[in-house]
C-alpha cells in the first residue's frame, strides 16, 4: 500500500493510547541500548552480584558501576511493561495487522532472552566482558528496537473511524491489511545498508568486548602491517572494513534518496538523518581520545543507536510504499538537469534573518570574553549557528508551506512555488540542524551545542507548531527562540553563562514583538488569509500601534539599565541612548500617525537598531578592557 494513500480518517482513542505505549517502549529501549554501551565501555556489567535484586535489595545501590547496572535493569523492566501493555491494547482492539502483532511478539520474546542473559551474568554463569556476550546483548537489543519501531511506524498508517453502532472489533476489521513490499533497487539498497549497519554495531561490540582495539594501533593499517600477525588484530581490521563498507552504503543511500524519493517525505528525511548521524557518530568517535569527557561517550552511543533507528524507520516506510524501480526512475527523471537547487536550499535558511542572528552570536562572544575570539572559534561557532538557524528556518518553511501559499509575501518561497518538494525542504532542514549540534559539540563546547539545540526546539516545536496559530501572544512568547544566539556566543567564548549574558537574551526578547508587529501591520491581510492570529488581525491596527510604542519604550529602558549589571560603560550608554531615541521616534510616529509606510520603516529601522546596539556593545567591551 502506498504511503501517500494513508487514510485521513479520525483516529480512535484506543489507537492513540496504543501508539503512545509503542513510542514509550521505543524510547525506553533506546535508552536501554545507550546505557548498555556505556556499561560495556566502563566494564560495569555484573556490578550487581545477584538477581533480580542488587546486593540483596530492590532500592538503588551505592557506587557508580552498581548504579549503572541497576538502571539498566530498571530500563529493561520499563521496556517490557510498555511492550506488554501495547500488546494487551492491540489484542483488546483486535488489531488484525500482522506487521504490528508479530513484531510485538518478537520484541517481547527477545527481551525475555535478554533478561535471562543478564541474569546469567549476575549469577556467575559466564564472566563479564566476554566478546560473545557483549555482541549478543547488543544484537538482541537492536532487534528489539527494530521490531518496536516497525510496529510503531505501521500503527501510524492505521487510521480508522468507528461508524455508529459499530464495535471496536468491527472498526479494526474494516481496515485493510498493511504489508511491507520491497520491489525497487533503492529498497534493496536500503535493506543492504541496514544489514551492514547491524554488522558494524555488532562487530564494534565484539572489538570492545575482546579488547581487540588495543592490538591494532595506527590507521588504516594495523601496527603498520599489511597483514595482521594475530587474531585480535584481524578482528579489529575486519571492524574497520565494516565501517568503510557501511559508510559507503549510507552515503550512496543519501544520494539515492535525493534522486528517487523526493515525493516520499518520511523516506528522504530518514535517509538524510541517518547519513548525518552516521558521519556525526564517526566524528564523535574521533574526538574520543584519552581523557575524553563522559558526555562524549553517551553521545557517541546514542548517535549510533539513532542511526539504526532512522534506517529501520526508512526501511519500514519504504516497505509500506511498495514502489517499483520504474516508479522511482520516473521520479528521478523529473529532476534531470534541474538548476537553482543550491539557491533554493539557501533561501530555505532565511539568510537575511540568519545574518542578524549571527551578528548577535558574534557579539555574545566578544562581550562575554571581553576580547576578540580566535578565528577558529569564531568560524566554527558562526558556522554552527548558521546551520542551526538555517535548519530551523527550513523546517519552519515546511510547516508553513500551506500558509505560505495564501500569503503574497511568501508565495515565491521554494516550497509553495513548487521549486522544491516539501520532503526536500524538511530533509534539508533536519539534516543541517542535526549537523549544527554535532559540529558545535566537536569544535566548540557542549553548552553552546545544547543552547543551539534548545533554540531549534524552541523555534520549531514551541513557536512554529504550538504557538503561531494558537494565540495572539505568539510573537511575544516565541521571541525567546531568536534571543538564544547571543547566549550561544557567550557560552562558546567562556564555557558558561551568567546574569549579564541573560540580559542579552532579554534585550532581543523585548525587541522581537515591536519588530514583527510592524511587519504584521503591513501584511495584516496576508496573516488574516493564512489564519495566523497576529496582533493587528485580532485586536486591530490602533491597539497594535500602541503596543509597538509601549514595547519599544520598555526595550530602550532595558538597554539603558545594562551598565548597572556590568554590561557596557559610558561609551555604550551614549550609543544606546542615541539609538534608543532614534527607535523611539520611529515607534512614536507609528503610534500617532499610522500607515503602512511608517510601519515598514519601523520594521527596517528596528533591524538596524539591534545590529548597531550589539556593535556598540562589542566596541565598548574591547575599548574598556
Amino acid at each position: 500500500m502506498s504511503a501517500k494513500r494513508k487514510s485521513k480518517l479520525p483516529r480512535s482513542k484506543s489507537l492513540a493510547v496504543f501508539r503512545f505505549l509503542l513510542l514509550a517502549a521505543c524510547l525506553a529501549v533506546f535508552a536501554l541500548i545507550v546505557l548498555g554501551g556505556i556499561m560495556r565501555v566502563n566494564e560495569a556489567g555484573g556490578a550487581c552480584p545477584d538477581w533480580p535484586t542488587c546486593f540483596g535489595q530492590f532500592t538503588p545501590p551505592a557506587g557508580n558501576s552498581a548504579m549503572l547496572d541497576y538502571l539498566h535493569r530498571a530500563l529493561t523492566l520499563f521496556s517490557t511493561i510498555f511492550l506488554l501493555a501495547a500488546a494487551g491494547v492491540s489484542w483488546r482492539m483486535r488489531l488484525n495487522q500482522s506487521w504490528i502483532r508479530k513484531p510485538l511478539i518478537f520484541a517481547v520474546s527477545l527481551l525475555v532472552i535478554q533478561t535471562l542473559l543478564g541474569a546469567g551474568l549476575s549469577l556467575g554463569v559466564y564472566e563479564p566482558g566476554q566478546a560473545w556476550a557483549s555482541a549478543s546483548h547488543l544484537a538482541l537489543s537492536l532487534l528489539v528496537l527494530a521490531s518496536t519501531l516497525v510496529a510503531t511506524v505501521v500503527s501510524h498508517y492505521v487510521n480508522v473511524v468507528r461508524l455508529p453502532g459499530q464495535s471496536s472489533r468491527e472498526e479494526m476489521d474494516r481496515f485493510p491489511e498493511l504489508r511491507l513490499t520491497y520491489r525497487s533497487i533503492f529498497s534493496y539498497q536500503s535493506l543492504a545498508t541496514l544489514c551492514a549497519l547491524f554488522l558494524l554495531l555488532a562487530s564494534g561490540a565484539i572489538v570492545a568486548g575482546s579488547q581487540a582495539a588495543s592490538s591494532c594501533s595506527g590507521w588504516p593499517l594495523c601496527n603498520g602491517e599489511l597483514i595482521p600477525s594475530n587474531p585480535a588484530a584481524w578482528v579489529s581490521l575486519a571492524h574497520r572494513a565494516t565501517v568503510l563498507l557501511a559508510g559507503f552504503a549510507v552515503a550512496s543511500l543519501l544520494i539515492g534518496a535525493w534522486r528517487t524519493q523526493r515525493t516520499q517525505p518520511p523516506v528522504i528525511v530518514a535517509s538524510t538523518a541517518a547519513a548525518v548521524l552516521f558521519f556525526a557518530q564517526a566524528l564523535m568517535g574521533a574526538k574520543m581520545t584519552a581523557g575524553f569527557p563522559p558526555y562524549l561517550l553517551a553521545l557517541h552511543e546514542a548517535t549510533a543507536v539513532a542511526v539504526w533507528g532512522a534506517l529501520v524507520i526508512q526501511v519500514t516506510v519504504l516497505g509500506l510504499a511498495g514502489r517499483t524501480t520504474a516508479e522511482e526512475r520516473e521520479e528521478a527523471a523529473l529532476i534531470s538537469g534541474r538548476k537553482g537547487l543550491g539557491r533554493d536550499l539557501l533561501l530555505l535558511t532565511k539568510p537575511i534573518v540568519v545574518a542578524l542572528l549571527l551578528v548577535t552570536t558574534y557579539a555574545g562572544m566578544v562581550i562575554g570574553a571581553q576580547a576578540l575570539p580566535s578565528f577558529a572559534l569564531a568560524f566554527w561557532t558562526l558556522l554552527g549557528g548558521f546551520l542551526a538557524a538555517g535548519g530551523s528556518g527550513a523546517i519552519n518553511q515546511y510547516i508553513d508551506r500551506y500558509d505560505d501559499l495564501r500569503m503574497q509575501r511568501t508565495q515565491k518561497r521554494p516550497i509553495p512555488a513548487g521549486r522544491l518538494m516539501p520532503g526536500e525542504g524538511l530533509a534539508f532542514g533536519v539534516g543541517i540542524a542535526l549537523a549544527s549540534f554535532y559540529l558545535l559539540v566537536a569544535t566548540v563546547n557542549l553548552l553552546a551545542a545544547l543552547l543551539s539545540l534548545a533554540g531549534i526546539i524552541y523555534y520549531v516545536l514551541i513557536y512554529s507548531i504550538f504557538l503561531k496559530k494558537a494565540t495572539v501572544q505568539n510573537i511575544v512568547i516565541g521571541g525567546g527562540a531568536g534571543a538564544i544566539p547571543p547566549l550561544v556566543g557567550w557560552a562558546a567564548a567562556t564555557g558558561s553563562l551568567n546574569i549579564p549574558s541573560l540580559l542579552l537574551f532579554a534585550v532581543i526578547f523585548m525587541w522581537t514583538p515591536p519588530h514583527f508587529w510592524a511587519l504584521a501591520l503591513v501584511r495584516r491581510k496576508d496573516y488574516a488569509r493564512a489564519g495566523v492570529p497576529m496582533l493587528p488581525v485580532v485586536r486591530g491596527e490602533t491597539e497594535t500601534r500602541w503596543q509597538i510604542f509601549l514595547y519599544t519604550l520598555e526595550l530602550v529602558a532595558l538597554t539603558l539599565l545594562l551598565p548597572l549589571f556590568g554590561l557596557g560603560s559610558s561609551i555604550y550608554l551614549i550609543g544606546a541612548a542615541l539609538l534608543g531615541i532614534w527607535l523611539l521616534l520611529a515607534a512614536w510616529k507609528v503610534w500617532k500617525q499610522g500607515g503602512n509606510k511608517l510601519a515598514w520603516k519601523m520594521y527596517r529601522y528596528s533591524s538596524m537598531y539591534l545590529a548597531f546596539l550589539f556593535v556598540v556593545l562589542m566596541v565598548d567591551a574591547l575599548l574598556s578592557r
